[in-house]
């Protein structure tokens, strides 16, 4: 009986640590996605924009000022994508620490059960 209890116990301890390191994943996800968001629309706006905005700068000033003020602004964007990015994923721990403290539990458990049957 304690055997059967002890492999069930084993088997949601694993299940449990499944779930948790899923919704872990999940989470790094969508930092990376971040990431990876930050990447694309710094490219995109970079190929998209990049003319105009130097050629209506240029109107007032020397082109290459203009171009280096673009370049600041796009250096700026995608330095706030990637913080954003960053705390997301420093957010989430890699240790499944719900499954963790169950097992702790679950020790006890086996243990005062163990010390039951062996009265």
């Amino acid at each position: 009986m304690l055997s059967q209890q002890t492999s069930e116990l084993i088997r949601k301890e694993f299940d449990l640590a499944k779930a948790e390191m899923t919704e872990k994943g999940k989470s790094y996800g969508i930092g990376a996605g971040f990431f990876g968001g930050a990447f694309t629309l710094e490219l995109l706006s970079l190929g998209a924009l990049t003319a105009c905005f130097i050629a209506a700068l240029a109107t007032g000033m020397d082109t290459w000022l203009a171009a280096l003020i673009v370049a600041v602004v796009y250096g700026a964007a995608a330095g706030a994508a990637a913080l954003m990015g960053k705390q997301r994923i420093d957010e989430v721990s890699p240790v499944p620490e719900q499954t963790i403290e169950t097992v702790k539990e679950d020790v006890e458990w086996a243990r005062t059960q163990q010390q039951s049957v062996g009265r």
